[in-house]
Parts: structure tokens; C-alpha cells; sequence
């Protein structure tokens, strides 16, 4: 198993962002994640459709787009026509996941379903079918920088033997507190793509952050 990279543009200079996908191309980045906030699911607000078509124009990774916003289905299409080669929602945000993931799907982009730290793994047992890969939060989402929740470890290995108990294994990633000190743990619960936001644009070097990430989290993995 390959645990792929994804720095979140939350924690970069929102004034540099053309620099920091710059930063994660040439640091050996699998994919740049996106939080989409529109200031009711989550407090705070941050990009949208404009900039990830701007995103798009500017970067060869694939954009992991995070959509962090109510009602997710009225606005898909414009993620989707912006150029979003994931797509993500929040369970707790639509009473119409399957009809999102659905779409998401129709639109030539992989969809993901997001778990809220309270959000129990079982939310996710009639959606096996029509998801690419799942995400669980390691925070409460809405902000950058806050601490690791470690119960998370024990959630992403339910999630992942739930998948497979029911006949598949899908892409779980993993949001939020992501650094050297959980990498390998997660990896070893099942994790193949973390996010990593202030570990990477943090840090002094951002490059040589996502490869000590990386190196971190193939202590985990299992062969």
C-alpha cells in the first residue's frame, strides 16, 4: 500500500497560493486538497468555485476539493465544471449523500463521503457502492492547526474493516492534526492519503516536509 500526500492550502499563504502548489509539486505531492468553507456548516469561509477553477489552470496535481458547505448538491456542478478531480461531502451536511456522490461521479470526478469526528463509521454502510474513497476527520473541521484527535486511529481501522467486511476496500483519508508523530500509526489503521496542513506549509521546508511526512508514514505501512 502507497500512502499518498495531500498538503491543504488552508495552512498556506492564501496570497502565495500559485507558490505553494508550487511547493507541493516539487515536493513529490500526490494530490493538493482544497477546503471549501462557506461560513454556515463551518464558521469560517475560504474558496470557491473561481479560485479552484484558477487552481486548475495552475497546478498538474490533482485538487482534492473538500467541500465543507450546507446543502452541497445545489452548488456540485460548479465544483465539478471548475475542474475538481475529487470531491468530497460532508455526511452531516445533505440528506441526499447518494444523489451527491452520484453526481460527483457523473461529472468525471472521484466522491468521497466526510466524517465529522462524531460522527460514527456506520453512517457510511449504505454507501459502499458509491464512493471512491472515505474521509475521517481528526478534528472538528473549520480551522487549521488544532491538535490531533487520537481516537481517530481506532476509526479508520473500523472504517476500513467495515469496507471490507462488506466486500470492498476504498481509499480512506485522513483529515486534520496530521504530522510525524501519528503517520505511521494511521498508515497502520488502514490511512492511504493524509492531509497535511501545517506540517507542511508550517514548516520551514515545506519540500522536505512532505517527504519526512511520507518516510513517517511508511513506517506503518504493511507489505
Amino acid at each position: 500500500m502507497k500512502v499518498r500526500i495531500a498538503p491543504s492550502l488552508l495552512a498556506a499563504d492564501f496570497a502565495r497560493l500559485s507558490e505553494a502548489l508550487d511547493v507541493a509539486a516539487d515536493g513529490g505531492a500526490d494530490l493538493v486538497h482544497v477546503d471549501v468553507m462557506d461560513g454556515r456548516f463551518v464558521p469560517n469561509l475560504t474558496f470557491g468555485p473561481a479560485v479552484v477553477a484558477a487552481l486548475k489552470r495552475a497546478s498538474r496535481l490533482p485538487l482534492d476539493v473538500h467541500l465543507m458547505i450546507e446543502n452541497p448538491e445545489e452548488t456540485l456542478e460548479r465544483y465539478i465544471d471548475a475542474g475538481a478531480d475529487w470531491i468530497s461531502v460532508h455526511v452531516e451536511a445533505t440528506r441526499h449523500l447518494q444523489r451527491c456522490l452520484a453526481a460527483i461521479r457523473k461529472g468525471g470526478a472521484k466522491a468521497g463521503a466526510v466524517l465529522n469526528p462524531a460522527t460514527p463509521v456506520g453512517a457510511l454502510s449504505e454507501s459502499w457502492d458509491d464512493l471512491d474513497y472515505a474521509v475521517v476527520m481528526s478534528v472538528n473541521p473549520g480551522r487549521g492547526g488544532q491538535p490531533f484527535l487520537t481516537h481517530s486511529i481506532d476509526k479508520v481501522r473500523r472504517l476500513r474493516d467495515e469496507a471490507r467486511a462488506a466486500g470492498g476496500a476504498l481509499p480512506i483519508e485522513v483529515d486534520g492534526g496530521v504530522d510525524g508523530t501519528n503517520a505511521a500509526s494511521l498508515a497502520s489503521a488502514g490511512a492511504e492519503i493524509l492531509v497535511a496542513g501545517t506540517s507542511v506549509y508550517g514548516q520551514a521546508d515545506p519540500r522536505r516536509a512532505i517527504e519526512t511526512l511520507r518516510a513517517a508514514a511508511r513506517g506503518g505501512v504493511r507489505v
